[in-house]
């Protein structure tokens, strides 16, 4: 009886989205509170090296191609583009919306500068795939070593 009547006068619903307001800022506040750092989350990355580069893999699921944009400068990749929001049909409404949408940019510094000419990139089910060749004035070189 006495949930019936919480139901009825819509507490629950408020209690539900008060949760989820608090859900966000726990997440907003997780870092050092600022609210460029839920931004840099987006794409993760997944980013590895070898003798002749580094290979940047970035999550982009629901993104276009046409909507991606790369540069690199130096020891810098930047990768920019949108994401659009998810269109309801008429009479739909959201239970739950987790996945962000609008602009986004994520820069990251490489570990040496890269041959900006030989970079390449390939986008697949939803994975951005981007090869950075080293530059050759960065590649390790062995050196002779002689006697006197």
């Amino acid at each position: 009886m006495f949930l019936q009547r919480i139901a009825d006068n819509g507490l629950w619903s408020s209690l539900r989205e008060m949760e989820r307001v608090q859900q966000q800022l726990n997440r907003l506040l997780a870092s050092d509170g600022s609210p460029s750092d839920g931004q840099a989350d987006f794409p993760p990355l997944n980013v590895w090296t070898n003798e002749n580069g580094v290979i940047v893999t970035a999550e982009l699921a629901g993104v276009s191609t046409e909507s991606i944009e790369l540069s690199v400068l130096h020891d810098t990749l930047t990768i920019r583009g949108s994401r659009q929001p998810e269109v309801l049909a008429e009479g739909q409404s959201w239970l739950r919306q987790e996945r962000g949408h609008g602009q986004f940019s994520r820069t990251l510094r490489l570990p040496f500068a890269v041959e900006s000419d030989g970079v390449q990139a390939h986008f697949r089910d939803g994975v951005l795939q981007i090869t950075l060749p080293r530059a050759e004035s960065e590649k390790p070189r062995k050196i002779a070593v002689s006697a006197k």
